[in-house]
């Protein structure tokens, strides 16, 4: 049961590829728990276009810089992902971008708990993903989730994932 597609808030997030010890990792970020809406989620960095913002590449590198203090020159757009339309009303652009230095991440205290990789080989492997399901309006929902140690990435963030996995596995 979603939300009409229609007035959609437009958002950005970024799939930031940084090289590990052992291949790439993909950028991740634990919500801060106060925060009204997700509060401790796991969250790619990003969030809803605003004015002045070119477009949803400008909003993803923005936001990654205001979240996580990622600079903006510091990555390489390789390319976007389809539209995914979330229950909360966003129409949000995944961006991936290779970041091209290492970079100490700042987590915004008033957003961002915490800031952690995840391998992408562990994200491109659908076997890593779980269905799992919950009542949301009366009516069961199912959604990815993927759990990495003590982190468990489910919903939106998921499914984005999942969708980078499908990619690359053809």
């Amino acid at each position: 049961m979603w939300p009409p597609a229609v007035n959609l808030r437009p958002a950005a997030v970024l799939i930031g590829l940084t090289e590990g010890r052992d291949g790439l990792n993909i950028i991740l970020t634990k919500r801060a728990s106060h925060l009204k809406h997700h509060p401790g989620q796991i969250a790619l960095p990003g969030g809803k276009v605003e004015p002045g913002d070119n477009d949803e590449t400008a909003t993803a590198l923005r936001e990654a810089e205001e979240e996580i203090g990622l600079e903006r020159g510091n990555v390489r757009i390789l390319g976007h992902m389809p539209f995914h339309q979330t229950i909360t009303s966003f129409r949000v652009m995944p961006v991936v971008g290779h970041i091209e230095k290492q970079f100490q991440p700042r987590p915004e205290a008033g957003e961002v708990e915490e800031v952690f990789e995840v391998p992408l080989g562990y994200l491109a492997d659908p076997g890593n993903y779980l269905v799992e399901g919950r009542y949301w309006g009366g009516v069961k929902r199912r959604y990815y989730t993927i759990p990495y140690g003590p982190y468990y990435i489910w919903g939106a963030t998921a499914r984005m994932l999942m969708g980078l996995a499908v990619r690359l596995s053809k």
